[in-house]
């Protein structure tokens, strides 16, 4: 069997640092300008963000938050993945970006969350959209994977929007401060994007 060729799969792409979803809603890759207005929306929406994202007590000042962003950019750096503001009318309303990337196999994993005040806006559904459609035209991968803890009910109706298959539950996935999760996985392919866009 031959391997792909690293042309065949977009090893020597990066995604890009800024993506336009539409007229007032765009995704900004993650830069430590951010971290003061960022940390002010995580602050906002501790509580409600607890309910689903095991992360909170890992950014409880701001200095917590320029290291996530830090570690973000060696991410991005190295190919590893990418994290962008999500930014509507210029205003950050929540962040998105592949939490790994394996150009070897040509496939990635999503995650993001929303301000809880701006939820049912459709900005989950539309910046996946645009980040599926850049993953899959401009580096080339193939499969593109989206994980919702089973009580992540509005994350599990992005992936069903989005026309991704349900692959499975994980059992016990996630722990989420005193308790594990089940996990759900959705994932779509680039043929089958595709396919669903004609």
């Amino acid at each position: 069997m031959t391997e792909p060729s690293q042309s065949q799969t977009g090893a020597h792409n990066k995604p890009v640092e800024s993506l336009i979803v539409d007229t007032d809603l765009c995704l900004d890759i993650l830069k430590i300008s951010d971290a003061e207005e960022l940390f002010a929306l995580v602050e906002k929406n501790r509580e409600y963000l607890r309910k689903t994202l095991p992360w909170l007590d890992e950014v409880r000042s701001l200095d917590e938050q320029i290291s996530y962003i830090v570690h973000c950019d060696s991410d991005y750096e190295l190919g590893k993945g990418v994290m962008y503001a999500i930014r509507n009318g210029g205003r950050i309303v929540g962040t998105i970006g592949l939490n790994w990337l394996d150009f070897e196999n040509r496939s990635c994993g999503v995650g993001y969350w929303i301000s809880e005040h701006q939820t049912g806006q459709g900005f989950a559904t539309r910046t996946c959209s645009r980040l599926i459609d850049h993953c899959f035209m401009d580096l080339n991968l193939h499969r593109f994977v989206l994980e919702a803890s089973v009580e992540n009910t509005a994350s599990c109706r992005v992936a069903v929007r989005l026309g991704m298959r349900m692959e499975g539950v994980n059992k016990d996935r996630e722990w989420l401060y005193n308790r594990y999760v089940d996990g759900k996985m959705y994932a779509i392919t680039k043929p089958e994007w595709l396919s669903s866009s004609d």
